[in-house]
């Protein structure tokens, strides 16, 4: 009996535009393959007020003291190690505010550990040791019902948490589990089930969008620069170097003075820079303000 393709998940379904790739030319199988990557952003279009919803309410539950978790099995999972990781260089925030768990552990970050997807309970474990009711914890899964990523954001709900998923297929286990559903509808894969294609591209767009804007909301990006960028080799000292320049409106020898004086932390140097402070003075600020730097300067101004 044949199966009908409304009992088969989005993301699992075959595509009909793709039904012949395995006969076509090189060349003809990667413009396919960018024709089907051209529809991803459109369906992300399409998810923006639930995306917005979401940073506002991260962004909250961050100002409250709470810190933001991923969860996610497989490429999904990965797909939030990763966004968790570049926060503290991207930004300057501590580890502890952007985190990630993946089923598996550590070696499902560069090996399949598929086996370990189908345990609610280990889900709910992941996360009980730590996390609170004043965090936020966003489950990722293309397909909607992955066991291990319901059963987090299931124990989280109960908490009182902020749940959100990131998913691919409506009305999924997740997208009902979660205070917010953000379900950006990309279709079939190219190839049927490979959820690291179009799913996977579509889950990295959103995770780009909650990390970036709610750092922006807390004021870690002043204009569009990293000014909490860690100077840690030579690319990143003349990016501080050029965002002090245009921040402060230094000269190339100024710009290298005060950060060497700084000690090569670009936030105290744009403080120290902008407020006419010393050192200690800008510290002191940035410490107040929790590592805002608009907020420290403007505070300096005051006294």
């Amino acid at each position: 009996m044949p199966i009908s393709p409304e009992s088969i998940p989005l993301t699992e379904q075959e595509n009909p535009r793709t039904e012949q790739i395995g006969s076509l030319s090189t060349a003809d199988i990667v413009r396919l393959m960018n024709d089907e990557d051209a529809r991803v952003a459109a369906a992300v279009r399409d998810v923006l007020p639930s995306v917005a919803r979401a940073v506002d309410e991260i962004v909250k539950r961050i100002q409250g003291g709470g810190r933001l978790y991923y969860i996610g099995t497989g490429t999904s999972g990965r797909l939030g190690v990763l966004d968790a990781s570049e926060c503290p260089p991207t930004f300057g925030v501590s580890p502890d505010m952007v985190q990630a768990v993946i089923a598996g552990g550590y070696d499902a970050c560069y090996r399949a550990v598929e086996a370990s997807e189908d345990d609610a309970a280990a889900g709910a474990r992941a996360i009980e040791r730590g996390f609170t009711k004043a965090d936020a914890l966003v489950g990722i899964a293309a397909s909607g019902r992955t066991p291990y990523t319901v059963g987090a954001v299931k124990y989280a709900r109960g908490l009182g948490a902020l749940t959100i998923a990131i998913t691919c297929v409506p009305d999924s286990a997740i997208a009902q589990a979660v205070e917010i559903p953000v379900v950006p509808l990309v279709g079939p894969e190219v190839i049927a089930g490979s959820t690291r294609l179009k799913a996977g591209t579509a889950q990295k767009l959103v995770l780009n969008m909650l990390s970036t804007a709610t750092m922006i909301k807390l004021g870690y990006v002043t204009g569009n620069r990293m000014s909490n960028v860690q100077t840690r080799n030579l690319k990143l000292r003349e990016r501080a170097i050029r965002i002090l320049k245009s921040e402060a409106g230094l000269d190339e020898e100024q710009a290298q003075l005060i950060l060497d004086e700084a000690a090569g932390v670009l936030p105290l140097a744009l403080v120290m820079s902008k407020s006419g402070r010393s050192k200690e003075e800008a510290q002191s600020a940035l410490v107040e303000s929790e590592g805002i730097i608009s907020i420290a300067i403007d505070s300096l101004k005051l006294r």
